[in-house]
């Protein structure tokens, strides 16, 4: 790995708390987002951050007054300062378990929709089991890639995912449930007055849809690309609430899990001429980083809320 020339290793006076803080910073690019999630005055953010950068010898963010970026020693930096992060938690949390109680911080990767998991409900379960274990969720504005990506890069420790393909070197991943892919429109749109409704129909009609990087998209778009076309896409949204509420007032259609189809009042479900599409969802953890005891019995947890 490259290593700028000015952090070949951290300085033993480097604290885990200026640490912290870097990548709090480095993560939500932003001074302010990073004091909120830290709980902690700016001022005394930034004061971290700039001892931090005298102790090691290079600026690891250029800032404006408007953006916060990385130097190239700031993202040299970051997979360290992570790794010794998570070092010491692991070191923390071994001391706690060998008194017999389980501890530990989780952060899990999660999705708009996880099928019939109910996961408030399992993290519920899970929290009176084990009060002492910490557990974060995060959910990424691309989808299943960003979960893909904070998996890889040691963000999150598991993540629920969609995979329109195989899923990526470095990661291991199990099935946890299916649903079909539905297509649904406005209750009085054209379209419900057909038997099956052609791909080049859709796309006249045009879609709502999330951003490219979701997994429900991905495969969809792979489906049109199959089938030689390119899907007409006008309208991506962040959440199913916007889907829902536009699909609802006729301006497109969507591919919804037919679980979640049900749910959404005001629209209705209509047979399309293609080849059945089915989204699968997966738990999926790192194939390099070992969890820890606290990740493993979180990951026991979610594969026993699954269908069977």
């Amino acid at each position: 790995m490259f290593v700028h020339p000015a952090i070949t290793c951290l300085d033993s006076r480097v604290e885990l708390r200026q640490l912290g803080y870097f990548v709090a910073v480095a993560e939500e690019l932003s001074f302010t987002k990073a004091s909120r999630r830290l709980r902690v005055v700016q001022s005394g953010v930034s004061t971290a951050i700039r001892a931090l950068e005298k102790e090691v010898g290079a600026p690891l963010f250029e800032r404006d007054s408007r953006h916060v970026r990385l130097t190239d020693a700031g993202l040299a930096m970051l997979p360290e300062a992570r790794a010794t992060l998570a070092a010491a938690r692991s070191a923390h949390d071994a001391v706690r378990e060998s008194r017999g109680e389980l501890h530990g911080s989780i952060v899990l990767g999660t999705l708009l929709s996880t099928a019939s998991i109910d996961v408030p409900a399992l993290l519920g379960r899970f929290h009176r089991e084990h009060p002492r274990v910490r557990i974060r969720m995060q959910h990424s504005p691309s989808g299943s890639a960003g979960q893909i990506s904070t998996l890889l890069d040691g963000t999150t420790d598991l993540a629920f995912v969609a995979f329109p393909r195989r899923p990526p070197a470095g990661l291991i991943s199990e099935a946890l449930d299916e649903d079909a892919l539905a297509l649904v429109c406005a209750e009085d749109h054209p379209l419900t007055r057909a038997r099956k409704v052609t791909p080049e129909q859709l796309n006249e009609a045009g879609f709502v849809d999330f951003p490219q990087g979701w997994g429900s998209r991905d495969m969809v778009d792979l489906a049109f690309e199959r089938a030689g076309l390119d899907r007409v896409v006008p309208l991506e949204v962040p959440g199913y609430d916007s889907l829902s509420a536009l699909v609802r007032d006729g301006h497109g259609v969507a591919f919804v899990p037919r679980s979640m189809a049900r749910t959404l009042p005001g629209l209705t479900i209509v047979p399309v001429a293609m080849e059945p599409l089915r989204w699968t969802l997966s738990i999926a953890i790192s194939a390099t980083r070992p969890l820890s005891r606290a990740g493993h019995a979180l990951l026991t947890a979610i594969r026993a809320a699954a269908p069977h």
